[in-house]
């Protein structure tokens, strides 16, 4: 979370445990067949396990994407709910930069739950942002996990949000962080399914892989289909998107919220929410009309 005093919102606007079930169930009927439990940080939501619960009865891949604090605690319950996949998000290996980073001192924690969570046969991907400054001394280290661990490290290239200070120089691309691997590593591309966001490589003998989210450097808006509810019920179809469509407001007026899910789709752009241009370099992130990352959730 950033230094600034941030206002949380109050739990009347947010999407109850009911209407969650709901707005899924709608999305399933539309032909949707994974369900991501995001954030901010889903496990710290006091209705978790009753939500974990409601939504492991639709016929859908359930997911989750977690900081790992508290998975633990929750493992029995994602169990359970048949999850086998989750994604932590892990920016550094060293608890020194993790602390300056997250102003926490739980790196210990978050490494063992991963531990944990390969123990009990779940499939992890490690999401990591790739910021200038930081990845460059950690990139090496992040794949010579993927040798001994059957883990699936993905490096995000660096976007423009609201209040993240982002700028063109900030930005490592793909390229340059494939280039640095393979002057220590022999790589190996491997194949990607056609809607990946990620581009995936493996070192040959390694139990892992790890890939690149080439957001910035090389988009892949075409073959994108995701679509993202925010806490208080707003349908965004794409992260940069400034468009929201109100499906909880609509849901709680007692109206038709599948037209409302249509027209989102329909009205996504062709590329980046219509924010920037796909070379980024010529991205102005002061321009750009959205909320800030922790408001949208992830």
């Amino acid at each position: 979370m950033p230094d600034e005093d941030i206002q949380s919102m109050p739990n009347a606007y947010l999407m109850q445990v009911d209407e969650i079930e709901l707005i899924a169930q709608k999305f399933v009927e539309l032909g949707v067949k994974k369900i991501r439990l995001t954030g901010g940080e889903p496990l710290v939501r006091k209705e978790f396990p009753l939500i974990l619960e409601k939504l492991s009865t639709l016929p859908v891949e359930l997911t989750l994407t977690s900081n790992g604090v508290l998975i633990d605690r929750y493992l029995e319950q994602l169990k359970a709910a048949g999850i086998r996949k989750v994604n932590i998000s892990l920016d550094t290996l060293r608890a020194d930069t993790f602390f300056q980073l997250t102003k926490r001192d739980q790196f210990q924690k978050v490494w063992d739950n991963i531990l944990l969570l390969l123990e009990h046969n779940f499939r992890v991907k490690v999401n990591v942002v790739a910021l200038n400054g930081i990845i460059e001394k950690e990139l090496l280290n992040f794949v010579q996990l993927t040798k001994e661990y059957p883990l699936h490290v993905r490096f995000i290239e660096f976007m423009p949000f609201t209040g993240n200070y982002w700028n063109k120089e900030k930005v490592l691309t793909a390229g340059k962080m494939l280039d640095m691997v393979k002057e220590k590593f022999e790589v190996t591309k491997l194949k990607d399914a056609p809607n990946d966001t990620a581009k995936a490589y493996q070192v040959p003998g390694f139990l892992g892989t790890f890939a690149f989210i080439t957001t910035m450097s090389e988009h892949f808006c075409s073959t994108c289909n995701r679509m993202r509810i925010t806490a208080d019920g707003k349908m965004k179809n794409c992260l940069f998107g400034k468009e929201e469509m109100d499906i909880l407001g609509a849901l709680r007026a007692g109206k038709d919220i599948e037209s409302l899910i249509r027209l989102s789709v329909w009205n996504k752009h062709a590329a980046l929410g219509g924010q920037f241009t796909p070379d980024y370099t010529q991205a102005e992130a002061e321009k750009i009309e959205n909320r800030s990352m922790i408001k949208i959730g992830g």
